[in-house]
């Protein structure tokens, strides 16, 4: 449905709400039979397809794909050299439509907060309802009718509205309204920023902001305009109310976030770094070496952290802490915390990431994880660094200058002598390759100390990304894998046999295509405990079978 409830006239059922109640409770104590029997099931040979399509005129469509089959796919057409990102969904005749807003606005006086106490889903519920009030208005409804409906109300009810079909899109990554009118707009995968069909009115678009900060747990009002808020799938949230901070109308910003986390198989396979390098952060976050991911918007620093962060061994105490809800871990030991704004005028409970970190501190953490350093926390990270906790965050700056020149000034302030707590800097960067959009690890380097006459930090550069040939490079002699080998009593033949182990680990899975987090999160776990038994699973290739029964 295209509009909100607030916009129809109200429409109800014979009888009153309270008698459709009752009737409704007992029509639920047995709502899985009764639904599974008196719902039809649809076949597309038999029935017919739900959407009816034509390509708009001058355009030419150059893709189309299902992102909810049978109900709603994408059309990507193009006219001249300008794509479009068309939305289909089923259309409704017009007795269709009439019963469509006929039980849309009658499920909002029988759906009640005790029908999830009842024992089946949100889904069988609505449709259940949804199929006893057809009854009601003994509605003569092909099967086509009856699903094309039940989708609307799923969408609205359940899902994100008009917007639904753009959250199932895998290949979207940021979904955009701008203002009343104003066509939304992706970030899509392979065709970058595109215009969506789909757009606002004012009063259904103020509407439609509320809702999705009531989803989000937030309150949005002209008193107070803007909220970040984190979805019930994980996605960010910004959103604006009216005009008093956005002159073109209420506005929204939603990031997607992937029910499924990168993980090092995926860096690989994406090559926005290669096998060398992550063998390297293998191993120096095993031996507890802080890292600092830096880039500009966009360019992989939180999806760099959540895949190092698998490499952490597996009965370590980890803290992380967030604004918003990214990390994954396939961990025991973990504290995941998250920020508070306040609730009350004046500031009062409001829980920051500097108070996070404090209090954390005391939990004697072995990893920290900070989503992100911006202001006072950063100086507690480092003195966290400095009394020997591992720590790993990440940063807006686009090289290793603009990253120290952060760090020691306004609002972060962190001392000059604190910065050699820091062992490796990591920048990531979102470019083009043979005009593909690409994110790649653009340098990693070390933090190797002060320099004693100038004062100044010494680094040493370790790999760094050819944008000539789109490879990396190795740079030189590491001055933390040094460190590492001296502390546990190795030679270089020892170091360098055990980098190559585990660029043999994650070399098969990638050829085996392992990539889920918890398969990462189980290999790296019976490497730590055994490295021996996978290496000869690896040999045997029996690895999948090894980690099932360490499951």
């Amino acid at each position: 449905m295209d509009t909100e409830p607030d916009d129809r006239e109200k429409n109800t059922v014979t009888g009153s709400t309270q008698s459709i109640f009752s009737k409704s409770v007992t029509f639920f104590k047995n709502i899985r039979a009764r639904k599974l029997k008196s719902l039809p099931a649809y076949d597309p040979a038999v029935h017919g397809p739900l959407i009816e399509y034509e390509v708009p005129e001058k355009y030419q469509e150059i893709e189309r794909y299902w992102v909810n089959e049978p109900y709603a796919f994408i059309s990507i057409v193009q006219e001249k050299e300008t794509a479009h990102y068309y939305v289909v969904e089923p259309f409704l005749t017009a007795f269709e439509k009439e019963m469509l807003e006929l039980v849309y606005d009658d499920l909002q006086d029988i759906l009640t907060l005790k029908d999830s106490s009842i024992g089946v889903t949100k889904e069988e519920v609505l449709i259940g309802k949804a199929l006893w009030l057809f009854d009601r208005y003994h509605a003569s409804l092909d099967v086509p009718g009856i699903h094309k409906i039940l989708y609307y109300l799923k969408r609205n009810y359940i899902g994100y509205g008009r917007i639904h079909p753009l959250t199932l899109d895998q290949h979207i990554e940021d979904i955009s309204c701008d203002g009343v009118g104003i066509p939304i707009f992706l970030y899509h995968s392979k065709y970058r920023d595109i215009e969506t069909n789909i757009s606002f009115w004012e009063t259904e678009l103020n509407s439609f902001v509320i809702k999705l900060c009531q989803r989000g747990g937030k309150y949005i009002s002209l008193g107070e305009p803007m909220v970040d808020a984190t979805m019930p799938d994980g996605s960010r949230l910004q959103a604006t109310l009216g005009k008093e901070v956005t002159t073109r109308g209420s506005s929204f910003t939603i990031r997607k976030f992937k029910s499924d986390p990168i993980t090092p198989i995926d860096l690989i396979s994406f090559n926005t770094c290669n096998t060398k390098m992550l063998a390297y952060f293998w191993f120096a976050i095993e031996n507890k070496r802080s890292i600092l991911f830096a880039g500009g918007t966009a360019s992989g620093k939180t999806s760099m952290l959540n895949a190092s962060s698998l490499f952490i061994p597996p009965l370590s105490k980890v803290v992380s802490i967030e604004d918003t809800r990214e990390i994954t871990l396939h961990h025991d030991n973990w504290v995941a915390g998250l920020t508070r704004e306040s609730f009350i005028f004046g500031g009062t409970g409001e829980v920051s990431m500097y108070d996070l970190l404090r209090a954390n501190l005391r939990q004697r953490p072995e990893y920290i994880i900070v989503g992100e350093v911006r202001g006072k926390e950063a100086l507690t990270l480092f003195q966290a660094m400095s009394t020997g906790h591992t720590t790993y965050s990440t940063m807006h700056a686009g090289d290793v200058q603009t990253v120290v020149t952060r760090l020691e000034n306004e609002p972060i302030n962190v001392p000059h002598i604190m910065m050699q707590s820091l062992d490796i800097l990591c920048i990531q960067i979102h470019t083009f390759v043979h005009d593909d959009r690409v994110r790649r690890t653009q340098s990693v380097v070390e933090v190797t100390g002060l320099d004693p006459k100038t004062g100044n930090i010494r680094i040493n550069e370790l790999f760094y990304w050819d944008p000539a040939t789109d490879l990396f490079r190795h740079a030189g002699e590491s001055h933390v894998l040094n460190s590492i080998m001296q502390s546990r009593g190795w030679n270089t033949e020892r170091l360098n046999t055990e980098l190559d182990n585990r660029q043999r680990v994650l070399d098969y899975m990638v050829e085996k295509k392992m990539r889920d987090y918890i398969t990462v999160s189980l290999v790296v776990q019976a490497y730590s405990t055994n490295p021996r038994n996978v290496l000869k699973a690896i040999d045997d290739n029996t690895l999948t079978e090894l980690i099932l029964q360490s499951a």
